[in-house]
């Protein structure tokens, strides 16, 4: 590593930068800590919060990695927005936009004080993509550590989530359940610290990282509470030296073939739709070519091999008893299903990497083998159709088999689902409507406007997804939206349609009665509709004013892209 190479001697060395090392010292700074590498801490920690909560104490330990490895540490925080406590309420709209906001916080004090490297840290889901697109954006040496999953809850004998609590309020408004349960439920869901704890968004993006190799192989999937996480993070702080002195960037790991990995690892484990969104985002923000198509591609040659929440039995702690990510990755390798000669942040090969990894054999069909798949087709597939031109998600794990959405070009024998559309303005109408008990087995229930300009935000669905499965509906009722879905969410639930109602999508022409058909084999979404029919109720269409007109929410709706492009506001070539 040649000292005068890095960045911070601009800002550090000489006579005429005696005010910078001023002020640092002012802080506690010496002269010794100030001729090292500056090393930035980004952190996402919040007390609002238990995904964030630990994460002022994991700072600590990556500034001991840090100084070990000959840097100077130097820990700075930004926002982050709990989708678990915002949903359901005006509140949730800033989730997504947080992505956008911690990437760029993170890039502008990186870039203002010079920094050499960065190791971020990350829990809640938006907080794990928005950290990277910093890194990607700054292009130094790098690290992101996720802060790991919570632990279960423990309820009447069984293991528990924040999923079950948000489908018990749905069936406690269907008078299935009392209060008082739903109360016994709400103390003991959530533990302790940590993101929630199934294959939900967090742990799918942490997961994707790991095979996209940003984030150290085997460290992230390490619980948050367990004592083996203060050790992973003293080593993403001694890796980011490693990475300085070999000069590895976030743009030698972060390739088109890295997240091809990263999409199979996300089919392969049955993960959250949003991991759709935020791999397109992270495609975009590296200028590296990506479609929507592909995860439909990738994931129809991918074996379901993880049997996780919210759909499956386990949950991300399970995962790591038997192995962790490493043993996802290690089978898909062996099947020669993931790429090796991507790098990571360890400073070798994907391939060298899984070479090192110890893992265990699993005998509890956690993590089943290749050649005993939950299903030999991944977890998602992307649907189009004259109600989605530009494609829309559906997660397929854990609901259909491989025959029932095996891709074909021809004309499917019967639909997957068809039936009249009950149409929603918002998502507030559509709860309201199930609370009341006027969805009925059969509807297909559209909730539009709330796509990532419209929302503006793209809020997730899970109130709404999760009161329909609590009131004995999620097997009778099909969803689509242009807002998203929690990584909790299952069922016949369709979201991400572009274009979006607020940009003149075909959704914004859909009226109560008109008859929706899912056609999943024909990887189709469509209404019965003719063309003409369609356009002219789009030619007497007006956009809605904009909810928000000033401050963060207004600038999103303006800047931001659509769905099928990853909702990224930063500026594309």
């Amino acid at each position: 590593m040649n000292p005068t190479s890095l960045n911070s001697r601009t800002l550090l060395a000489g006579p005429n930068r005696a005010g910078a090392r001023a002020m640092l010292k002012a802080v506690g700074f010496t002269d010794e800590d100030l001729q090292k590498p500056i090393i930035g801490i980004a952190n996402t920690w919040i007390e609002v919060m238990p995904c964030n909560f630990h994460l002022d104490k994991l700072a600590e330990r990556v500034k001991e990695g840090v100084r070990e490895a000959g840097g100077t540490p130097i820990e700075f925080n930004t926002i982050s927005v709990s989708d678990g406590i915002s949903m359901g309420t005006e509140g949730m709209k800033a989730s997504l936009i947080s992505r956008d906001v911690v990437a760029d916080s993170i890039e502008l004090v990186a870039r203002g004080h010079l920094f050499d490297g960065v190791v971020a840290l990350s829990g809640c889901d938006k907080t794990i993509p928005g950290t990277v697109m910093a890194l990607q954006r700054l292009n130094i040496p790098s690290v992101m550590l996720y802060g790991g999953t919570i632990a279960p809850g423990r309820w009447r004998g069984k293991d528990v989530t924040i999923q079950d609590v948000y489908e018990c309020i749905g069936a406690f408004n269907a008078g299935r359940m009392s209060e008082a349960d739903l109360k016994e439920l709400e103390n003991v869901a959530c533990p302790g610290a940590g993101a929630c704890g199934g294959q939900f968004t967090a742990n799918t993006m942490s997961t994707c990282m790991e095979a996209i190799g940003i984030s150290p192989l085997g460290l992230n999937g390490i619980p948050a509470l367990d004592p083996a996480k203060d050790e992973a993070a003293r080593q993403a702080g001694r890796l980011v030296m490693l990475l300085l002195k070999k000069n590895i960037r976030p743009a030698d790991i972060i390739t088109r073939r890295s997240i091809e990995n990263a999409i199979r690892a996300l089919t392969a484990t049955g993960g959250s739709t949003n991991g759709v969104l935020h791999l397109l985002a992270i495609a975009r923000t590296g200028r590296i070519k990506l479609s929507i198509e592909d995860f439909d591609r990738i994931s129809a040659a991918t074996p379901l091999i993880a049997d996780l929440k919210p759909w499956g039995r386990y949950v991300a702690s399970d995962v790591y008893r038997v192995g962790g990510i490493p043993l996802v990755l290690k089978r898909l390798y062996a099947a020669k299903l993931l790429h090796g000669d991507p790098m990571t942040v360890r400073g070798v090969t994907m391939s060298e990497a899984l070479k090192g990894a110890q893992v265990k054999e699993d005998e509890t069909k956690v993590v089943h083998p290749i050649s005993d798949p939950i299903s030999t087709h991944g977890g998602l597939v992307i649907l189009k159709g004259n109600l989605a031109p530009d494609g829309c998600v559906l997660k397929v794990a854990g609901h259909f088999s491989a025959e029932q959405i095996r891709r074909t070009n021809g004309k499917s024998a019967k639909p997957t689902f068809r039936g009249p559309a009950r149409v929603f303005e918002c998502e507030e109408d559509a709860f309201r409507a199930v609370k009341r008990r006027k969805i009925r087995a059969g509807d297909v229930v559209v909730i539009r406007n709330e796509g990532p300009a419209g929302g503006p935000g793209m809020r997730e669905m899970l109130q709404v997804t999760a009161a329909l499965v609590g009131a004995g509906l999620g097997d009778k009722v099909a969803l689509m939206t242009d807002g998203r879905f929690s990584g909790a969410t299952h069922g016949l639930m369709v979201g991400h349609v572009a274009p979006e109602a607020a940009r003149g999508g075909p959704i914004a022409a859909l009226k109560n009665g008109d008859v929706v058909v899912f056609d999943i084999p024909r990887r189709r979404l469509d209404v019965e509709r003719s063309a003409k029919e369609i356009k002219k109720r789009m030619a007497k269409w007006k956009p809605r004013k904009p909810i928000y007109k000033t401050g963060v929410m207004a600038k999103y709706a303006w800047l931001v892209s659509s769905a099928s492009e990853g909702a990224v506001t930063d500026l594309q070539d």
